[in-house]
This record gives structure tokens, sequence and C-alpha cells, in this order.
């Protein structure tokens, strides 16, 4: 009986430990020295491995780039090249991937926010989405007819031609931005429900099909962070 328990503790002793790695698709990082904490969310039985691995660099940006480089650094890595790293210092140890296997790290260190510049694109983009949807709205009302509708409309309802602007235009004019309102989920900052906005929804769809992009073109190119 001893004997048996004595060999039951070895072999749990002689278990290597196990560690889960989750990675996002894009991380962003805000120093030039990246680590790996920076990057993963990491769970190890082992408190002291757990510990190392979270203050393991695995990248570091050049803190110079060119005038011809963008001032955004991005590299794409593969999860098997952090494995390879973590198992440089850890051979024994097991890990795995519960997120995804190829990523985008993309630094911001040392970019100043420019409050004036940004507050003059955002003034720029209203004033350009106001009259572009203004133009939209007015050659759908003219595509479909909206003035003869409403004219024929208040005919029948009232029994006489309309005399400029009724009712109806009225409780068109006021019912289209409510009803765009409520459509886009959004009254000035606040929201009507707690359901994301369609533009949230889509704005994350094409998030995603830039990442897929850019991991894509990288792997093509041999400029994404693999194994050997």
């Amino acid at each position: 009986m001893a004997e048996t328990v004595k060999k039951g503790i070895k072999e749990m002793a002689a278990t290597p430990d196990t560690l889960y790695l989750k990675i996002d698709r894009n991380i962003v990082v805000q120093s030039y020295q990246v680590h790996l904490q920076d990057i993963a969310s990491m769970e190890c039985t082992n408190t002291a491995v757990l510990r190392q691995l979270k203050q393991k660099k695995i990248y570091t940006f050049q803190e110079k780039d060119s005038q011809k480089q963008k001032k955004h650094r991005i590299q794409v890595f593969s999860v098997l090249r952090i494995i390879q790293q973590i198992h440089e210092d850890y051979p024994d140890l097991e890990v795995q991937n519960i997120g995804e296997s190829d990523f985008i790290v993309n630094c911001q260190a040392g970019q100043q926010e420019n409050k004036l510049l940004d507050a003059v694109k955002t003034a720029v983009l209203c004033v350009v989405i106001f009259f572009g949807a203004a133009f939209t709205i007015m050659t759908f009302n003219n595509d479909v007819s909206v003035a003869e509708v409403f004219s024929q409309l208040y005919y029948q309802v009232i029994g006489r031609q309309s005399d400029g602007v009724t009712e109806l235009e009225i409780f068109y004019a006021i019912g289209m931005p409510i009803g765009i309102m409520i459509f886009y989920n959004h009254i000035g900052k606040k929201k009507v429900t707690h359901d994301p906005t369609p533009i949230q929804v889509e704005m994350r769809k094409y998030e995603e099909d830039v990442d897929d992009t850019f991991i894509e073109s990288a792997s093509r190119e041999g400029k994404s962070m693999d194994v050997d």
C-alpha cells in the first residue's frame, strides 16, 4: 500500500505543468518593450512559472522609424512563435492555446494626441455626413415621388388639393430623424437600449476583415513572426 502511494506521488511530481494561453486577434501596447503579460492572458497552477513568464520579453519595437514607415508600428505574430519562446525557458511546460492562432500587435508608444486636429477631423466628418445624408434623402424622395404620394393622400383624406406644406410633410420631417435615432440606437451620447448599435456591429465586422487581410498579407510577404 505504501509503495502504491509513493508511486502515485512520483507520477504526480513527474507530470508537467500546463500553461493556458489566451491571446486576442488585435492587441494595442503602449511600450516599445513587449512582454508576454502585455498581449496574453495566462493561467498556470505553478505560480512561480506564471510570474516569470509574465515578465518575459517577446519583442522590441524600434523607437525611431524612417519617414517612409507609418507612425503606428504593427507586427503580426504566430502563436507558435510565442510557444517557442516559452519553451526556451521551460522546455517541459505544456502550453494550451485557447486564443487566436495569429494575431497583431500594434505599438502606439511615443504618440502624442493632437486634440485640435481630432476636433477639426470630427467637424469635417460631421459636415460631410450631414450634407451627404441630406442629399441621399432628397434623391430617395424624388425617386419614389414622395411629394406626389403626399399630395394624393391629402386629397383623398381632406377632399381638396394641398396648397403647399401640409401636416403630412411636417410629421414626415419630424418622424424621419426620430426613426433614424431609434434605428441607430443613439440619441446624442446616450443609447436607447444596451444592445450594440448597427454602426458598432458593422465597424466590428470591418475591423475583423482588416485584421484578416493584414495577417494574410503579412504571411504571404514573409513578414509574420513565426517559427523557423
